[in-house]
């Protein structure tokens, strides 16, 4: 491989340039300047010392010739690729667009091999790593467009919106591969929690769709497409009373010890989601990763979900967990029965919900739905009033089971999701539903994807891994350089 002998640092392109943004700061022009335009503009000049300093770095690397001719074993023989061609590569990278002059190896009817591209680890693309990976974690946190311009005033690389759109589900694709080869680490908690919920994401209307001037009542404007999400993580004990749950949920203040202890907080959170698999990959990816953290079964297994019934059915069937109802699906129906007895945002309303939380929290939810039931027909209550009631009555009652509140608090069990609501707003909401956004399914998928592994604190590993994946793909062979 021909290697270029360094030249003098004043002789050197990037050399002259530092010369040059050397004698500009100094000059008379620039003294007068006010500081934050010598900024812009150091930015700017230092930025084409760096893309020289790299274009001088690749062709000191050679251009990959390796010999006359390389031989590919492949299954029907020996392939012989003895063509040989020096082409230019143009490359996109954080530093500006630089250029390879490379050897490329032939074979009729076969893509050329060419072994610069493997030796550097070049991407597909005609952008770096690099660049696709400052890309992607900006556009898993903002707007394609805000992300483009952000990469753009960090790094002077101007990348169109498309162009990342079409970096992203490539991105992506090794997004199953990555968690069923990781290992988490470990965790000292004693309980290993898990939660699936649903969130809609909006989408863009199909071909051949037909705007309507006024929407019927009900009707929205887009419809949305119901993602699975799902969280994993390990949690220390917390043991508590139903008086400090209510308490706690109700903003009574009592005054508590200095020493107290402070809530755990959840280890090696995962969140992930998808639109795409369905509920029953997305909750049996849930059981491997369970596994995956316990697998000598020596952590206490729970679950929780709203009242769904089609979710709890797949959950208890695929997952060996204690599955718990979550508390705060309850209290939204305590809520809407309270309304129906006293005005919406009265202090009355407030104290009926608070009573029957704490019956509920001490293991009567039996009673509460008596009560509800009796008032129905003591009071004559009758139409919308009467469903509401006997809905927030049945719902408390199907789940009872699952509702043993008294018990899971004395365990230090965990009894409200947050962690997966909290994933639906952090996970989607926050990023999929702002104002105007619709979402195809390849790009929503990718996109929630890859902000989970963001959210997840893997993204960096992910990344390593991606390029891993992504070099097998494009470089499967194994070739030998044939003599002269």
């Amino acid at each position: 491989m021909a290697i270029a002998t360094a030249a003098s640092p004043q002789t050197t392109p990037a050399g002259v340039e530092f010369a040059l943004l050397q004698s500009w700061l100094a000059s008379g022009n620039a003294l007068q300047l006010p500081l934050h335009e010598i900024e812009c503009r150091q930015q700017g000049k230092g930025r084409e010392v760096q893309r020289l300093l790299l274009q001088a770095h690749l062709q000191q690397r050679g251009n990959g010739d390796v010999g006359p001719a390389l031989c590919l074993q492949h299954q029907d023989g020996e392939l012989l690729y003895s063509h040989r061609r020096l082409g230019t590569r143009a490359l996109t990278t954080v530093f500006g667009t630089v250029e390879l002059v490379r050897m490329g190896y032939s074979c009729p009817g076969l893509p050329a091999i060419f072994p610069l591209d493997r030796t550097l680890t070049l991407p597909a693309r005609s952008f770096s790593y690099e660049l696709q990976r400052r890309l992607v974690k900006a556009a898993v946190q903002n707007p394609f467009l805000d992300s483009v311009q952000t990469i753009a005033d960090l790094t002077g690389v101007s990348v169109s919106k498309r162009s990342l759109e079409q970096i992203l589900p490539d991105a992506a694709q090794d997004f199953d591969a990555f968690y069923r080869q990781r290992s988490p680490e470990p965790a000292t908690g004693s309980i290993l929690v898990a939660a699936v919920d649903c969130k809609g994401i909006p989408m863009v209307k199909p071909p051949g769709a037909q705007p309507t001037s006024r929407l019927t009542k009900g009707q929205k404007a887009n419809k949305k497409r119901m993602a699975t999400v799902a969280t994993v993580f390990t949690r220390a004990p917390w043991v508590r009373t139903p008086q400090q749950v209510v308490e706690s949920l109700f903003h009574i203040s009592r005054p508590n010890p200095d020493d107290a202890p402070a809530p755990p907080r959840p280890e090696n959170k995962r969140v992930w989601a998808s639109l795409l698999k369905g509920k029953n990959a997305v909750i049996q990816e849930v059981a491997e990763e369970i596994e995956r953290r316990d697998p000598s079964v020596s952590k206490t297994r729970v679950a929780l979900t709203d009242g769904e019934r089609a979710l709890q059915i797949r959950v208890d069937q695929n997952l060996k967990v204690t599955l718990i109802l979550d508390l705060m699906h309850a209290l939204e129906k305590l809520w809407k029965a309270a309304y129906i007895f006293h005005a919406e945002g009265s202090l009355e309303a407030e104290l009926w919900v608070m009573h029957r939380t704490l019956r509920i929290l001490s293991g009567e939810v039996g009673q509460v739905v008596k009560g509800l039931r009796q008032s129905i027909t003591k009071r004559n209550i009758s139409g919308a009033k009467r469903k509401t009631l006997e809905t927030a009555a049945d719902y408390l009652y199907r789940n009872r089971t699952r509702m043993r509140y008294n018990e899971y608090l004395a365990n230090g069990w965990p009894i409200a999701s947050g962690p997966v609501e909290g994933a639906c707003k952090n996970l989607i909401k926050d990023r999929m539903e702002r104002s105007g956004m619709r979402w195809t399914e390849q790009m929503a998928e990718a996109i929630v994807q890859l902000r989970a592994i963001y959210l997840s604190g893997d993204f960096d590993q992910y990344w390593t891994f991606h390029i891993e994946q992504d070099q097998q793909r494009l470089y499967p062979a194994v070739w030998s350089v044939v003599p002269k």
